[in-house]
């Protein structure tokens, strides 16, 4: 037996010899991420899983992305993927999501509905940009649209029944962008407000009753159903987890949805994910296209929420804080966080979580309809 060829023969069966540099490019960026999630704490319970399925898809010959056939003959993270082209994964979160969200500041301050509308804007920037590039068919720019209101689940959900074959970039920059929340919001927030505007201090909210807060969720999926039936299934799910947790008589199904499921399924559908960013395809001018216009849809939907919260501020004599309007994105609790964080800034003792969380919860609903609104047009 021959040590030297049996040396050459493993290096020839190895993945650094079928290792490209699209592959390299992709380990590169996740090793990026991967420091932001560690590091710098940027989402890390999103972005880490991300990143690392990212890395473990751009290892040469692993094979994690095999589709078989059958189908339990594919890659481990293949058959965890088929979670999310079902739309399995996006409905769950939508329960996890509504089982941890306090609605109440939304129904004492109505008008951050308005606050989540606007914060909308970037949808139907990034719309008209993808569309006028001549790259993709009007049913494609709508699903990249929807990056801009920040919304993951909803992101792969209308990805999913308008463009399918769009969904691993689609999904990749929906979540990378709100993860990096912390990273792009703030210098958008102060460019666009004043010292004094970051500083104001808020009122105090009203207490909602325990009946406002029950009706509040099956009166907005009743509504919003019939007005769009297509968003059935994430608002129902959002509801349904919501009024686990208002009702307090299941006390069990609101703990496991707000923990153990919402966890386990972050866990895969984050891998998945992020395995979806394979450098062979990734690496595309239609790709790249997607990131970029999903950064600027994100941007549009920031400044789109503060510019509204400036008009507020005026309208009310200084009463309303603009840095909320930014929380108008669906990602929840990270956008309120944000804002949180830059009121404390200028103002130790501002306190702007409660407020901000209303336009935040207001920014589910609304990417959700505007999902639902793209479904109705081009589905």
């Amino acid at each position: 037996m021959n040590f030297f060829k049996i040396i050459q023969e493993l290096l020839e069966q190895s993945g650094f010899i079928a290792l490209n540099w699209e592959n390299m490019v992709m380990i590169l960026i996740s090793f990026v991420l991967i420091y932001l999630a560690i590091v710098k704490k940027f989402e890390p319970l999103l972005l880490l899983p991300i990143a690392f399925g990212m890395f473990l898809a751009n290892i040469p010959l692993v094979d994690l992305m095999k589709e078989g056939d059958p189908w339990y003959t594919s890659g481990v993270i293949r058959i965890m993927y088929s979670g999310i082209k079902s739309n399995l994964f996006p409905c769950l979160i939508f329960m996890g999501v509504g089982a941890m969200t306090d609605f109440a500041p939304l129904i004492a301050n109505p008008i951050s509905l308005l606050l989540g509308a606007a914060a909308q804007l970037g949808i139907y920037i990034a719309f008209m940009f993808a569309n006028a590039t001549g790259l993709f068919t009007p049913a494609q720019a709508a699903a990249i649209g929807i990056i801009g209101g920040a919304d993951g689940p909803t992101s792969i959900y209308i990805a999913n029944n308008l463009a399918p074959e769009l969904v691993a970039p689609i999904a990749v920059a929906a979540y990378s962008y709100m993860a990096l929340i912390p990273l792009i919001q703030p210098p958008i927030m102060r460019l666009l407000t004043t010292k004094k505007e970051r500083a104001v201090k808020m009122n105090q909210l009203r207490k909602v009753s325990k009946a406002e807060k029950i009706v509040f969720p099956v009166a907005t999926v009743l509504f919003c159903s019939l007005l769009l039936p297509s968003v059935a299934p994430l608002l129902g799910m959002l509801m349904l987890g919501n009024i686990f947790k208002e009702s307090g008589v299941v006390q069990r199904l609101s703990d496991t949805a707000q923990n153990a499921m919402i966890n386990i399924i972050t866990i895969m559908l984050g891998v998945s994910v992020g395995a979806t960013a394979n450098g062979t395809i990734f690496l595309r001018i239609q790709t790249l296209a997607i990131i970029a216009m999903g950064l600027a849809a994100f941007s549009f939907s920031t400044a789109g929420g503060v510019i509204l919260g400036k008009v507020l501020y005026y309208l009310t004599g200084g009463k309303i804080n603009p840095l909320i309007g930014s929380a108008g994105v669906s990602a929840v609790p990270m956008a309120a966080r944000v804002a949180q964080s830059e009121g404390a800034r200028e103002n130790p003792t501002n306190f702007l979580l409660m407020h901000a969380m209303g336009p935040n919860v207001a920014g589910v609903i609304g990417s959700a309809v505007a999902a639902g609104f793209f479904m109705l047009v081009f589905g």
